[in-house]
């Protein structure tokens, strides 16, 4: 979970009031936070650090000292800070002056969007610069999955003649000096030969263009997202006037944050002017975009089922009040008894996704001390479920015919589940925003899990007999939720001379010892052997395959011995 460092005395003057620390402690709670190391008391007040715990990733606007600082300041009844004098929208527009970005078409297929805006106002000192680097490194690394779907730059806005261009440029030849050098470096040898290109070179390695931002007068701000200029990307204490620009493939995760970093600056103090940003495409907001830009969209919740799913007899008006201590706005509509809440995100928030996430605002709210504790009014014995006592008993046979157990992770990547087995991903469940490719889909079928085990797995004495029951999952229009979850029996053999035979009269004994007759039917998958493979028919419908699994998917895998292999729905068998 995301740790964040903030400075004691910017920290309590952005939360209005000054906090004892075990106070502080439980005042952290509302903010899904806590203290995770005091200060050293011996230090001054502005150079005492406090290090604070987020022990959820839903709510990125918590990740910085303004962030936390709001929530806290909020929740204890605090004025709520207004950002319509510079958050534009679908039914508005805000005066951007020349503040004016230009994107290159070529950029679509790169790195297709961006947003920005100028804050202007006090000087920066040393610890709002300090909480600026964190903010940025946080978003971008956390929310941003390490800079490749958002990245964050500032810059010194009064160096900069407007218009800015975001373009897309030959990296072997063009060439500015980057941050901590001196002399000028290809874009192609700052991935190369840079710090930060070698820590992020990796998102535009295999691109044959890099972007570049630049001002009117050809001044290289920065090549985003791996490093900033040193001339105009050199931000330092004392500056007045910032230019905060944001580039990524995500537009909505790249409007949340340039929403955040907005917020959090404009509750420091300073003045946001918004920033007119043209997309020569479209980016799902229309192509000529005001940002920061408000985007979110309402929730609605019954109060009956708020109150049913909380055990409270909280009334519309208390229900509006809690949800006002997290930021949020609402209204009521609806008859006595049967009211309706609708509630709007503050800018700097986009998790509601269900009627439970407005439910646990006006829990946090109104404070977990709130809700009494009661004692369980039904007595209850605790029991395995038949699906459970049914795969025990699978395993137990699969044990029996020499087979060991496995377990394995429920999520994977495009490569394992769709590409290395041969199948298309018309049935496959997409994660929307993963943090990590690797971790990208839901697994279909158990059968890729096996097959990665067997990948690594050359050196072990054959022959190589390994199972799996648990979970997969699939699209399915038949559910409410468009997906459908499943109790799966995987096995596969690798051996010398694994064969459909040897399968086939293991799948009979199973089957028999859990008491059921079946038949088998000519298939056509793909990650099997054509005419060495079958599905498994029981009372007229199929509920698993197996067969010799196809050279090309064993190839995929690095395997160099024959396997075969079978799946089974378990809850079929019930």
């Amino acid at each position: 979970m995301p740790k964040i460092e903030v400075n004691e005395k910017l920290f309590f003057s952005l939360a209005g009031q000054k906090f004892d620390y075990d106070t502080l402690e439980a005042r952290l709670t509302c903010g899904k936070a806590e203290l995770d190391e005091k200060p050293d008391m011996s230090l001054p007040e502005n150079e005492r650090i406090i290090k604070i715990e987020l022990n959820d990733t839903n709510r990125p606007d918590l990740w910085s000292t303004g962030g936390i600082a709001r929530q806290l300041k909020i929740h204890s009844g605090g004025k709520k800070q207004s950002y319509a004098s510079f958050l534009s929208s679908k039914d508005s527009n805000k005066d951007f002056g020349t503040r004016i970005v230009h994107v290159d078409p070529d950029l679509k297929n790169i790195r297709p969007f961006m947003t920005a805006f100028v804050i202007s106002g006090k000087p920066i000192d040393e610890p709002m610069l300090l909480d600026i680097i964190q903010t940025q490194e946080k978003l971008c690394w956390n929310f941003g999955r390490k800079r490749r779907s958002i990245s964050m730059g500032v810059y010194r806005s009064a160096h900069i003649q407007w218009p800015i261009s975001y373009k897309a440029v030959d990296p072997d030849k063009t060439s500015f000096i980057p941050l901590a050098c001196e002399e000028k470096m290809t874009c192609r040898q700052i991935i190369t030969d840079h710090p930060k290109g070698k820590e992020y070179g990796w998102i535009l390695q295999d691109m044959n263009k890099f972007p570049l931002l630049t001002d009117a007068k050809n001044e290289v701000l920065s090549m985003a997202p791996i490093i900033n200029s040193a001339t105009l990307g050199a931000v330092q204490v004392g500056d007045t006037d910032l230019l905060v620009e944001m580039t990524g493939t995500d537009m909505p995760s790249l409007l949340l944050a340039t929403n955040i970093v907005a917020c959090d600056f404009a509750d420091a103090g300073y003045t946001i002017l918004p920033v007119l940003v043209k997309h020569p495409y479209e980016t799902g907001f229309g192509k000529e975009l005001v940002t920061p830009y408000f985007f979110q969209e309402t929730t609605q919740a019954e109060l009956s089922a708020v109150n049913k799913l909380l055990g409270s007899a909280l009334t519309a008006e208390d229900a509006q009040k809690a949800l006002s201590h997290m930021g949020c706005d609402s209204v009521v509509s609806g008859s006595k008894g049967k009211e309706i809440l609708t509630v709007t995100p503050p800018p700097y928030r986009n998790d509601f996704l269900h009627a439970v996430d407005i439910i646990e605002d006006i829990m946090m709210g109104k404070e977990l001390s709130f809700f009494k504790p009661e004692k369980p009014r039904d007595f209850t014995i605790g029991r395995l479920t038949p699906v459970t006592i049914f795969s025990r008993k699978a395993k137990t046979l699969m044990v029996g015919l020499g087979y060991q157990e496995m377990i394995f992770n429920y999520l994977g990547s495009k490569k394992d589940y769709i590409e290395k087995m041969n199948i298309d991903d018309s049935a496959v469940i997409e994660i929307s925003n993963p943090m990590s490719e690797n971790y990208q889909f839901v697994r279909p079928s158990i059968i890729p899990s096996l097959l990665s085990a067997e990948a690594v797995s050359g050196n072990a004495v054959y022959p190589h007999k390994v199972f799996e029951i648990g979970k997969v999952a699939f699209l399915c229009g038949e559910e409410n939720t468009g997906t459908r979850t499943r109790q799966s029996l995987g096995f596969l053999t690798a051996s010398g001379d694994a064969n459909y035979n040897t399968i086939a009269s293991e799948i009979a004994t199973l089957l028999y010892f859990l008491d059921h007759s079946y038949e088998v039917k000519e298939t056509s998958d793909p990650r099997f052997i054509p005419g060495r493979q079958a599905g498994i028919i029981i009372k007229g419908k199929q509920i698993g395959i197996f067969g010799e699994i196809h050279p090309s998917v064993l190839e995929n895998w690095a395997v160099t011995v024959p396997c075969a292999a079978g799946e089974l729905d378990i809850e079929e068998l019930l």
